[in-house]
């Protein structure tokens, strides 16, 4: 996301992967796209250390739920490394992993592609959700640009854009 001249230096980096520079948000959303959690950090964070600190913040969620239920299923684009996610995430509570597990969401094969008669971008099945979160998000005029000097007030905008949703939500329903 860009910044505007009033973002702080200790706010915005650049992201080498997608050649912007700014703030990235990171969201954990149910399964029907409202955020579980949300996070914002530089730009020039990366995508496994944003959610190593988005799931870290929130860590007393993972440490007051119960052991005899299913675990959380994280759904991860492949862009994330559940290997090293692990790693770090026991270093902070070792039982997380008795909690939760990660998965890689589908990608399609070249095979699988041409066995359906497609080619090119193929949408993956789940990530619609997420994406479908995004553009809900991308809807709030305070989000379009990073105005803020501080990561928490990013962050706090970013709750509130999602809180004015859900209120919409349920009152017409």
């Amino acid at each position: 996301m860009q910044n505007t001249g009033n973002a702080s230096v200790e706010s915005k980096g650049f992201c080498f992967y997608k050649a912007t520079n700014g703030i990235k948000r990171h969201l954990a959303v149910d399964t029907l796209g409202f955020p579980f959690f949300t996070h914002c950090t530089k730009a020039s964070v990366s995508d496994d250390a944003g959610l190593i600190e988005m799931l870290t913040h929130n860590i007393d969620y993972f440490r007051s739920k119960p052991m005899n239920i299913p675990k959380i299923t994280i759904l991860l684009d492949h862009g994330y490394h559940p290997e090293h996610l692990t790693q770090e995430l026991e270093k902070v509570y070792p039982s997380i992993m008795r909690k939760i597990k990660f998965e890689r969401s589908t990608k399609p094969s070249k095979q699988e592609k041409a066995k359906l008669g497609k080619s090119g971008f193929v949408p993956a099945i789940a990530r619609g959700v997420i994406e479908r979160s995004n553009a809900w998000m991308e809807r709030c005029k305070i989000l379009v640009k990073n105005f803020e000097r501080t990561l928490s007030n990013a962050t706090t905008k970013l709750n509130l854009c999602f809180v004015r949703l859900m209120l919409k939500r349920l009152a017409t329903s």
